[in-house]
């Protein structure tokens, strides 16, 4: 067998935030800080409480979800700072092809039908 290991290389490593979360989390709280702005005033009777808090969720939740972009970005850049490079080694490992075991095709049990010349008493 050959060794078909290639050398040493640096990479670098860094924990970096998942965006996804802090967007859905930031669409979270604006959702709960509006509702509980929308819960301290007195609502207006010809309108109703549903209808309000859901035109002001249209300015809410969006802009919790900014903030949340907004804190992830900034983590994302305070992480860059934060890296360590390493030593990675690659290697390349063959794996034999594996043939599928071909299963015997199981035998038909057909029916014979009745022959017409068989001297059954039917009439």
């Amino acid at each position: 067998m050959t060794d078909n290991r290639e050398p040493q290389q640096q990479a670098t490593i860094r924990r970096a935030p998942k965006m996804s979360m802090f967007l859905v989390l930031g669409g979270g709280v604006g959702a709960l800080v509006t509702f509980i702005l929308t819960a301290l005033f007195p609502v207006d009777e010809q309108v109703g409480f549903g209808p309000l808090l859901g035109y002001f969720m249209l300015y809410g939740v969006p802009a919790g979800v900014a903030l949340g972009a907004i804190v992830a970005l900034i983590l994302d850049r305070r992480s860059r700072k934060h890296t360590t490079q390493v030593a990675v080694e690659r290697e390349s490992v063959l794996q034999p092809e594996v043939q599928p075991e071909l299963e015997p095709e199981p035998e038909l049990e057909l029916e014979q039908a009745p022959d017409a010349d068989d001297s059954s008493p039917e009439r």
